[in-house]
């Protein structure tokens, strides 16, 4: 599995080099190295590297202009990565607003333009005549490039970004606003791709053409991933825990007495592993067979499950009703391996764990996960690697 690199942090956001970022480095520094060949070999080729670092450091600070807006709006960062088509900003949540997201989508872009403008003052202190001249100029050009280029109006570029924001301010739906930009953003990358393929037919600029077609490439694959996360967020929203939760626990009487309750069930490999204990017809609670175990045996005779339950009012619980985006970040909160689920009268109607979760939007969305991987998830407790399902339900609370 591929790995990024740590390199360091700036302002307090872990910084990271994908792998394949060297690989732009090497080509960043062949088109300024060829292209300052009059300067003679040597020279050409340190302000080609020195360029093409330079290059990399305008994108890094274009990302980090998404980053310390989002941070101002209480939003929590997780990295920036240098890879193969530029740098990314890992944003935990969406922001509250459409205003508050078009100010994190703008930022990016105002970066690069504030760059250019700097870079051509300096350009314009400094004698044409020079190298450093020309080396500030053509900075100052690709700032400016970086900028109207993540302006094109389709995610993943800023442009979509605005364009969401400005369709989530329209609708009032932040879920309609990221389907339509991501539809703008696929649009945008078959259209680079067709347009890649007819450079390399009619110009035969092979390698100009193959760049066009990877940028679409990678614009598609990204616009089909908001679309995607957009859809399991509206999933999340719609479904409840009623939907998701099964009754995989059993009823027992709350005054049998432990040594009972032991040999009925926990000697029986079948049994559920959850139980609720009632009497009166009331529930009194939940078993643990932790606390079972805590109980000496000389006193399992004596003493009855009522005196080990755990009322209702104490464990962990949410309503038939609640969503499964709130019922995900309860899980991951608290860091608990299930919940019960209440009806509205406060009785038990089920128990939901993550696997229950994960069967439950396969159902709706038309995934295929078998019984197999759904009983994996229920023993170890986790979702299956790719299902950052705790990160997206977090970012679809607004």
């Amino acid at each position: 599995m591929q790995t990024n690199w740590r390199i360091g942090s700036l302002f307090g956001i872990p910084l990271f080099l994908d792998p394949l970022w060297f690989v732009i480095l090497g080509l960043a520094t062949l088109n300024f190295g060829v292209a300052y060949q009059e300067w003679g070999s040597a020279i050409a080729w340190s302000a080609g590297i020195v360029m093409a670092l330079l290059l990399f450091g305008s994108v890094l600070l274009h990302e980090l202009g998404h980053s310390l807006v989002a941070r101002s709006q209480g939003i929590k960062v997780n990295s920036i990565t240098l890879f193969l088509f530029g740098g990314i900003a890992a944003i935990e949540e969406e922001s509250k607003t459409p205003g508050k997201a078009f100010q994190v989508a703008i930022a990016g872009p105002l970066v690069s333009i504030a760059l250019f403008v700097l870079l051509r003052v300096v350009a314009y202190v400094v004698p044409d005549t020079s190298r450093l001249s020309v080396m500030v100029g053509d900075l100052a050009r690709i700032n400016l490039v970086l900028a109207l280029f993540n302006l094109i109006p389709g995610l993943p570029l800023d442009g979509g970004q605005v364009l969401k924001a400005a369709l989530w301010q329209v609708t009032g739906n932040r879920f309609q606003a990221v389907h339509w930009a991501a539809k703008a953003g696929q649009f945008l990358g078959y259209s680079a791709i067709a347009l890649g393929f007819a450079i390399d037919f009619l110009t035969r600029e092979l390698a100009l053409g193959l760049w066009i077609v990877l940028l679409g490439w990678f614009g598609i694959r990204n616009a089909n991933s908001y679309d995607r996360v957009t859809t399991l967020q509206e999933t999340l929203l719609k479904v409840a825990a009623t939907d998701a939760m099964t009754r995989d626990f059993r009823v027992v009487d709350a005054d049998q007495t432990l040594r009972s309750f032991a040999d009925a069930y926990l000697l029986n490999s079948a049994a559920p592993e959850f139980y609720f204990a009632a009497s009166d017809g009331r529930y009194r609670g939940m078993v643990s067979i932790d606390d079972l175990r805590l109980v000496e045996r000389s006193e399992w005779e004596s003493q009855t499950l009522q005196s080990i339950v755990h009322p209702l009012t104490e464990i962990p619980t949410v309503t038939e009703s609640t969503s499964l985006v709130e019922v995900i970040n309860k899980l991951d909160n608290e860091q608990l391996p299930r919940i019960t689920v209440l009806s509205p009268a406060g009785a038990v109607a089920g128990v939901i764990d993550r696997g229950d979760i994960v069967r439950a939007i396969a159902q709706k969305l038309n995934w295929r996960i078998s019984d197999a991987e759904i009983k994996r998830i229920k023993e170890d407790g986790n979702y299956p690697p790719g299902l950052q399902l705790a990160t997206i339900a977090k970012s679809t609370v607004n």
